[in-house]
């Protein structure tokens, strides 16, 4: 128990807080011979009131000095140093604002122009470091005038040097301590006291330093919308690269299967599933590459707002790219028909590129599970909705011969559902009949003129 009250001043980090105190109470000086100056002009006025003054100004030249943003920067660098607090960046960055039309925008960097009115603003806790300044110079000159006071003592009193006395009165008893044994157990006690004295202040200064020093409540609430739209954004991500790449794997697996059949019985035919597996690939490539950049820019932190949007060559298959999709499916060696109904062509945009990944991840599904009977594949693009089907049957032995056993994370559907979610949309999956399993997706659209 001795030794763990005796820990903290022990520690290295105990006595750099402290000196962190009193370097404040040192950078206040020369604020100090301003504050003089009423006191100067106004010598007519009793003691105590002139001293009253010079502290009011004293100490509105430092609150005024703490609110100058690069103030809080300073100390919140020096306290995560100094104190080893942990403290976000001053006003990393600034709650979304929306818009009427556009909805929702991402967070907006603090180096940018803050809207009026905006609830990041700095004037929402502007107060809170000029409190925390005047609380770190009045800690400072208080544990530099006790703890100094304190040294002074510890280092004059053992043998009398310069003469030095201590004399003590408590309750009516007094005592005084001349030399000998008694002034060396004080200047021991002086030195232990030196030392709680740094204790307290850097306690005070690490217990009020993420509070006054902290992120503000609307920062607090711009760094969980920052942390949403990362999170939102990374999903999004992994959705991309669960149907581009799970797509690609199940189909490249089957086409090279079929193409190890028909190599000696159809050359032609087995070139062609080759040549689907170099395509297929190639595409998959391009969306992992895509992933990963805008990944490496997360993890530097050197995107801007709509990064996700506009990192470099996104991919953007839509529909218009479904014959390809149904081609590379075709491969493998299923049947495939398909049917086309409106003008699909029209979609454009988001509930495009969704519909394309839904259809991929549809017919990935019906590849994998199915038994290698026909896929039937409706597309019906109407004036209020977008429908979506995928049927596939279900149980016997794959076309191939081959059992096809393909792991599955059991992510798919539950996937597809929040995209469908997103999109307000409908979506039912399951039996529909004794041997077929059917996806079902109901997207409400707008056609573009």
């Amino acid at each position: 128990m001795m030794i763990k009250a005796l820990r903290p001043l022990l520690r290295r980090s105990t006595y750099t807080g402290a000196l962190f105190a009193y370097s404040a109470a040192l950078a206040s000086l020369p604020l100090l011979s301003f504050a003089l100056l009423p006191a100067l002009a106004w010598r007519s006025a009793p003691e105590g009131v002139l001293f009253v003054v010079v502290l009011v100004v004293w100490a509105a030249l430092i609150a005024l000095v703490g609110l100058a943003r690069t103030t809080r920067r300073v100390l919140v660098l020096a306290a995560r140093r100094l104190l080893h607090v942990v403290l976000p960046e001053p006003s990393a960055v600034r709650p979304p604002t929306t818009s009427p039309d556009a909805g929702p925008v991402a967070a907006v960097p603090a180096g940018s122009p803050a809207s009026p009115g905006s609830p990041a603003s700095p004037a929402s806790g502007r107060w809170r470091t000029p409190l925390w300044l005047l609380l770190h110079v009045t800690l400072g000159w208080t544990g530099a005038l006790a703890s100094g006071l304190l040294l002074f003592l510890a280092l004059a009193l053992p043998g009398g040097w310069l003469s030095a006395e201590l004399a003590l009165s408590l309750f009516g008893r007094s005592a005084r301590v001349t030399g000998g044994w008694q002034s060396w157990a004080v200047a021991l006690a002086c030195l232990l006291l030196a030392a709680v004295v740094c204790v307290l202040v850097t306690r005070a200064l690490r217990w009020s330093a993420p509070r006054l020093l902290g992120p503000s409540t609307a920062e607090r609430l711009a760094l969980a919308a920052d942390r949403e739209r990362r999170l939102a954004e990374r999903n999004r991500l992994a959705h991309e690269l669960h149907d581009s790449i799970g797509h690609t794997l199940t189909t490249t697996t089957i086409q090279a299967a079929v193409a190890g059949e028909l190599m000696s019985t159809d050359p032609a035919a087995a070139r062609a599933a080759l040549r689907s597996i170099e395509e297929s690939a190639r595409a998959a490539l391009e969306d992992l590459d895509y992933v990963l950049g805008v990944l490496r820019e997360r993890e530097t932190e050197t995107e801007t707002a709509g990064t996700a949007e506009s990192a470099g060559a996104a991919p953007t298959r839509t529909l218009a790219d479904l014959p390809e999709l149904l081609e590379r499916v075709r491969h493998t060696g299923a049947v495939v028909e398909w049917e086309l109904s409106g003008e699909p062509t029209r979609v454009r945009g988001t509930l495009s590129r969704a519909a394309y990944r839904i259809l991929q991840e549809g017919l990935t599904n019906a590849v994998r599970h199915g038994s290698g009977g026909p896929i039937a594949v409706r597309v019906t693009a109407g004036p209020d909705a977008l429908e979506l089907d995928v049927v596939n049957e279900t149980g016997g032995a794959p076309r191939t011969g081959r059992p096809r056993a393909f792991p599955t994370s059991g992510h798919g559907l539950p996937g597809l559902a929040e995209r469908v979610r997103l999109l307000h949309g409908e979506i039912d999956a399951g039996p529909d009949g004794p041997r077929r399993w059917r996806l079902a997706v109901r997207l409400p659209v707008r056609l573009s003129a």
